[in-house]
């Protein structure tokens, strides 16, 4: 039971909430696709350590609309991507933000430490 409450509920959410994160703050996608998965991640993380320390079973009506907005987010991002793609000029706007010893280093210099 433990194993499948870790993979499908507490790593699903922590996964939404980052992927969903960096989509916000980049805006390849419009922020309305993004904010379902930013309400639905820890809506699902909270779901399952509610599963864990047994206040319900985990499928169960609270464990199934905990699972809506993730359930909503996925098929949108995914049919967006699929029909519009993301906006390419959204990774310039983040490089152009990012500081410039940071644009100029490349992987190579975070890897050696240079970059600090």
């Amino acid at each position: 039971m433990t194993t499948f409450l870790l993979g499908p509920n507490f790593v699903l959410g922590a996964s939404t909430v980052l992927v969903a994160y960096l989509l916000y703050r980049s805006r390849p996608v419009p922020r309305p696709v993004a904010v379902l998965g930013l309400a639905g991640g820890p809506l699902i993380f909270a779901s399952a350590t509610a599963v864990l320390f047994g206040a319900h079973e985990q499928l169960s009506v609270w464990g199934s609309l905990a699972g809506l907005p993730v359930f909503a987010w996925e098929p949108s991002l995914a049919a967006w991507l699929t029909v519009k793609g993301f906006r390419p000029e959204a990774v310039t706007d983040v490089a152009a933000e990012a500081p410039a010893e940071v644009r100029g280093a490349g992987v190579g210099a975070v890897a050696s430490g240079r970059l600090q």
